[in-house]
C-alpha cells in the first residue's frame, strides 16, 4: 500500500505534470532515504524522486546534476523541483546498468566463501572494453568540465572519517573484533599512509560512485550517471578506483592495468596527468582504491547493524580480497592483509 510520503508525491505529480500521470513503479533500490519511481506522462518515460528533505539534499543534486549536463556528460535532466518537500522529477536513463550489461560474471568462490583473496572474474570481451572505454572517456570529461571551487573538498578529514567506519562498524560493531596493541598501530600507520597518497594526487572532480551499479547503459551518450550528488574536489585515481576496482564486479588485475594505461593516455593528453606524474598513477590508484574498501566496508556493515540491510554483506567478501590482493605488492599494506585473512574472514565466515 502506498505510505504517507508515496500519496504526497502523487499529488505533486499531478499538480505540476496534471492528470495523465501514470502509476507509479519502484524504479530501484538505494542504500539512502531516496526512493525512485518510474512513471509515464504523455507516453514519456520519467523517474519521480523522494529525497527526504530532513535526510537529503534534492537542491544540492539538482545543481550537480546540471553542472553534470552542462560538462557534456549523460546525467538525469531536472524537470521539475520543490526542495522543501523533498520531490523531484528526473529524465529516465533506463533500467540497465552497467552491473547488468557486462559479460563477466563473479566465480561462485568470490559470492560464497568470505575465506577467498581472488577478485579476479573472467576475461574482458570486446563489449567490455567498449563499455569501460565509454567510462573512462566520460570520467576525462567529468574531471575536465566539472569546476572543483564550488565542490566540498575531500581534505584529510574527510578521508579519515571514512577510513574510521571500517574500525567502527566492521571491526567492532559487526564482528566485535578486538584490536592488539600492535594491530591498531599498525592500522594507524597504514590509514596515514592512504591519507598521504590522497593529497599528493592532482585535484580534479570526483563523483565519489562511479561504479558498475550508477552508470546505465544508454544506446546515445553512453554512459547514463547517476547518483552524483555527493561529487567532491579530490584526487585523480579515486574514481578510476571506483570503476576498475569495483566492489559489485571484479577483473583479472592485467586487464585492470590495460584499462589504467587507457585512462593515463587520455588524462595526460587533457593535460589533467603530467608525464612526470604518470608513472606514479598505478600507486596511486591502488592505495586509493584501498582507501575505498575500507570505507566500503565499512559502509556494508553500518548497512547491516544499524539500518538492517543486510544484502550488502554478501559484497564484503569481494571488498575486502581487493586489500589482501595488496598484501603481496605493497609491503606496507602487508598488516591490513594479514588481519583481513587471519582475523576479520574468520569472523564474517562464522557469522
Amino acid at each position: 500500500m502506498p505510505d504517507e510520503r508515496q500519496m504526497l508525491l502523487e499529488q505533486w505529480l499531478v499538480m505540476v505534470l496534471g492528470a495523465g500521470v501514470g502509476p507509479l513503479l519502484p524504479a530501484s533500490a538505494d542504500a539512502s532515504f531516496r526512493r525512485y519511481w518510474r512513471f509515464f506522462d504523455q507516453g514519456r518515460s520519467l523517474i519521480a524522486v523522494d529525497a527526504p528533505p530532513e535526510h537529503e539534499d534534492s537542491a544540492r543534486f539538482t545543481r550537480l546534476a546540471r553542472a553534470f549536463r552542462s560538462a557534456g556528460l549523460n546525467a538525469p535532466e531536472v524537470l521539475a523541483e520543490d526542495h522543501e518537500r523533498g520531490f523531484l522529477v528526473v529524465s529516465d536513463l533506463g533500467s540497465r546498468t552497467y552491473l547488468d550489461a557486462l559479460t563477466a560474471v563473479q566465480t561462485p568462490a568470490q559470492d560464497s566463501d568470505p575465506r577467498s583473496a581472488q577478485v579476479s572474474a573472467a576475461p574482458a570481451t570486446a563489449q567490455d572494453d567498449r563499455l569501460y572505454g565509454d567510462a573512462i572517456t566520460a570520467l576525462i570529461k567529468l574531471q575536465r568540465g566539472l569546476p572543483t571551487d564550488e565542490l566540498p573538498v575531500y581534505d584529510a578529514a574527510f578521508l579519515r572519517r571514512e577510513l574510521e567506519l571500517f574500525r567502527q562498524w566492521l571491526l567492532a560493531d559487526l564482528l566485535q573484533l578486538d584490536l592488539s596493541e600492535t594491530e591498531a598501530e599498525d592500522l594507524e600507520r597504514i590509514f596515514a599512509l592512504l591519507i598521504d597518497n590522497a593529497l599528493e594526487q592532482p585535484v580534479v572532480a570526483v563523483h565519489r560512485d562511479f561504479h558498475s551499479r550508477n552508470l546505465m547503459l544508454t544506446e546515445a551518450d553512453n554512459p547514463g550517471i547517476l547518483d552524483l550528488q555527493d561529487a567532491v574536489a579530490g584526487p585523480l585515481s579515486y574514481d578510476l578506483a571506483s570503476l576498475l576496482k569495483d566492489c559489485y564486479i571484479a577483473w583479472p588485475r592485467e586487464r585492470v592495468l590495460a584499462w589504467v594505461e587507457v585512462y593515463a593516455e587520455q588524462a595526460q593528453a587533457a593535460g589533467l596527468l603530467s608525464a612526470a606524474e604518470r608513472p606514479q598513477l598505478v600507486r596511486w590508484f591502488d592505495l586509493m582504491g584501498a582507501q575505498r574498501h575500507l570505507k566500503a566496508a565499512g559502509i556494508f556493515a553500518r548497512l547491516a547493524v544499524r539500518d538492517g540491510k543486510r544484502g550488502y554483506l554478501a559484497d564484503l567478501p569481494r571488498t575486502l580480497g581487493y586489500l589482501q590482493a595488496l598484501g603481496p605488492l605493497y609491503p606496507a599494506l602487508d598488516p591490513l592483509a594479514i588481519l583481513i585473512r587471519q582475523r576479520v574472514v574468520p569472523r564474517l565466515s562464522a557469522r
